[in-house]
C-alpha cells in the first residue's frame, strides 16, 4: 500500500494498450471498520476482497492481455499477515485460505508480477498524501509488518515471474524519464517472456 500501484498500473496499461483493473477498496464495506477494530472486521474484509477479486479474475480471463493493481498473492498476504498479528484466530485464517486456495488452482497463473519495492517511509508519506481517512490513523507497525511479508514472500516465490522495481528514488507519475525507465523495464521482461 502506498506503492503507486494504480497509478503505475493506469499508465502502464495505457502505454501498453490493455485493460486496467483497479483493486475494489472503495466498495469494501469493512474496510473502514477493519482499521478501527481489525480484531472484529479482518476475516469479513479479507473475504470481501477475496469475493472481489473472483469477479475480477473472471472479467480479465475475456481480454488478451490486462494489468491488475493488486494480485490475488497480495489478498493471501495481507490475511497471513493478520493471522501473524493476531487479528484473525486460525480457524479463520483457515476457513479464508481454503477459499483462497480453490481460487487460485482454477486460475490461469499471471505472466508477469511487477513488485514495486519501496521503503515504509515512502509508503507512508504517499498514503498521506492521498489522504483516505481509513488509512490515516493506521500505526507504522502494520505498515512495517505488511512490508515484511511482501518481502518475505517475493524473495521466495518462484511460481510466476516477478520483475522487481525499487521505485524510491524514481517519480513516475511526474517525472517523463523516470516513467519512461519504468515502462523499459516493463515492456523488456514482456520481450524476453514472448510477449
Amino acid at each position: 500500500m502506498g506503492a503507486g500501484k494504480t497509478t503505475l498500473g493506469e499508465l502502464l496499461a495505457k502505454e501498453l494498450s490493455i485493460e486496467f483493473f483497479q483493486e475494489p477498496y472503495i466498495d469494501n464495506p469493512f474496510l473502514d471498520k477493519f482499521y478501527s477494530n481489525k480484531e472484529r472486521y479482518s476475516l469479513l474484509s479479507q473475504m470481501y476482497f477475496l469475493n472481489k477479486r473472483i469477479e475480477i479474475i473472471e472479467e480479465a480471463s475475456k481480454f488478451n492481455g490486462c494489468i491488475m493493481d493488486r494480485s490475488i498473492y497480495g489478498d493471501f498476504l495481507f490475511a497471513k499477515m493478520h493471522l501473524k498479528n493476531g487479528y484473525m484466530s486460525e480457524e479463520e485464517f483457515a476457513l479464508y485460505e481454503s477459499f483462497w486456495k480453490k481460487l487460485i488452482s482454477a486460475r490461469k497463473k499471471p505472466t508477469l508480477i511487477v513488485y514495486l519495492e519501496t521503503s515504509v517511509d515512502n509508503a507512508i508519506k504517499k498514503i498521506v498524501e492521498r489522504g483516505r481517512n481509513f488509512e490515516l490513523g493506521v500505526e507504522r507497525d502494520y505498515w512495517n509488518s505488511l512490508n515484511e511479508q511482501y518481502s518475505d514472500f517475493f524473495n521466495n516465490y518462484n511460481e510466476t515471474v516477478v520483475l522487481k522495481i525499487n521505485i524510491d528514488n524514481m517519480d513516475i507519475r511526474d517525472n517523463l524519464e523516470d516513467r519512461n525507465v519504468f515502462f523499459d523495464m516493463v515492456k523488456s521482461k514482456l520481450r524476453e517472456l514472448g510477449v
